[in-house]
């Protein structure tokens, strides 16, 4: 019997986020508003939440970020979603600074879990999701996929 995973798009979110705290190798980033969509949900993100970040001496970033997100139907989603962000010390310098990057010259993995109390929503708490994201200076689009 073939045990392989496959990956299913869960959804989209999109991000707005203000300027970061620096705290010497941590920073703060307030993740202000935005919204999700995918073919089983959809809505927005409410103000509030936050990454917060650790830069690594190996160029390392770690990064976890927690929010909410309120469906259409005003279910709640809490989302809590760790991960990490990598590429070359040019590239991680011009992030830093606010500069956009490509997207694709930036390692960034994260692994989501998510709380709600609304049982049509009860899938995103019984399976595995991994997340892909890109940064821009001031928006973060990440895509969801559930491990089928």
């Amino acid at each position: 019997m073939d045990t392989t995973p496959e990956l299913e798009f869960a959804f989209e979110v999109r991000v707005q986020v203000g300027a970061p705290l620096e705290l010497g190798i941590r920073r703060i980033v307030p993740i202000l508003e935005g919204t999700f969509e995918g073919p089983q949900l959809r809505g927005r993100v409410l103000p509030g939440g936050a990454d917060w970040q650790e830069f690594r001496a190996d160029g390392v970033v770690e990064l976890e970020a927690r929010y909410t997100l309120e469906t259409d139907h005003g279910q709640l989603i809490y989302v809590r979603n760790c991960g990490i962000r990598h590429a070359s010390p040019e590239t991680m310098e011009k992030m830093r600074a606010g500069i956009a990057v490509d997207p694709a010259s930036v390692y960034c993995r994260t692994v989501p879990a998510f709380e709600t109390a609304a049982p049509e929503l009860q899938w995103l708490t019984r399976s595995v999701f991994i997340g892909a994201a890109d940064r821009y200076p001031a928006e973060v689009v990440i895509r969801f996929w559930r491990v089928k």
